[in-house]
């Protein structure tokens, strides 16, 4: 019998480092055992996003995200089943007509600033991780990342985290630290964290069950 995949939570603001530690545990494990799923992936088309005000959309609200979806492919993944992952496009803020295969693997990495704001996420995770880090950096990192990778003009992308970003965060993204098992902060800069970490999931990894 196949053993239950170990299942983790990297969860943080937007611009606090989950991606670098995501990467960081990915290099300590190796890639081949990780089956990577980024909660972003997951965004509806933007006539589906909820509105603030007249006019504008919430990217930042969990009423933004198909969790649903996303809840029903990690538990074909612990069932060492594929899933077809969406393939979003951040400059249309739609899906793309493609989708990601992604294997089974014995570890499943999830990343994503809601991802323990949702009950029945929280629910299917071994391993919780909060990331975090002063919000002025994330601000920076926002920035440069939008400005070089989404096409956004820094006008928009301070509105949008003035007007979305900055209140979601605070209401629902700060709380769900509570659920998390560890808390890293200065992001990918702690290799102490980090390690330690690994070497959990290493443990776990060794003593998992199978179904």
């Amino acid at each position: 019998m196949e053993r239950k995949p170990v299942t983790i939570a990297v969860v943080g603001g937007s611009g606090a480092g989950k991606t670098t530690i995501s990467n960081a545990i990915l290099d300590r494990i190796g890639n081949h055992r990780i089956a990577y799923i980024p909660h972003d992936a997951y965004y509806k088309d933007i006539e589906e996003i909820p509105l603030i005000g007249d006019n504008e959309r919430n990217f930042d609200h969990p009423d933004a995200l198909e969790t649903s979806l996303m809840t029903e492919h990690l538990r074909a993944l612990q069932r060492m089943e594929p899933v077809a992952i969406p393939i979003y496009d951040f400059t249309h803020y739609r899906r793309t007509t493609e989708t990601q295969l992604v294997a089974p693997q014995p570890i499943i990495l999830v990343e994503g600033i809601l991802t323990l704001s949702e009950p029945l996420l929280r629910e299917l995770f071994d391993i919780k991780i909060f990331v975090d880090i002063d919000a002025d950096i994330r601000l920076i990192r926002r920035l440069q990342r939008d400005l070089a990778e989404r096409g956004r003009t820094i006008q928009s992308v301070i509105h949008q985290y003035m007007t979305t970003v900055r209140p979601m965060h605070l209401q629902f993204v700060e709380p769900s630290r509570r659920y998390a098992d560890v808390i890293i902060p200065e992001g990918g800069h702690n290799i102490v964290a980090i390690d330690m970490v690994a070497d959990r999931i290493r443990s776990m990894l060794q003593g998992q069950p199978t179904e």
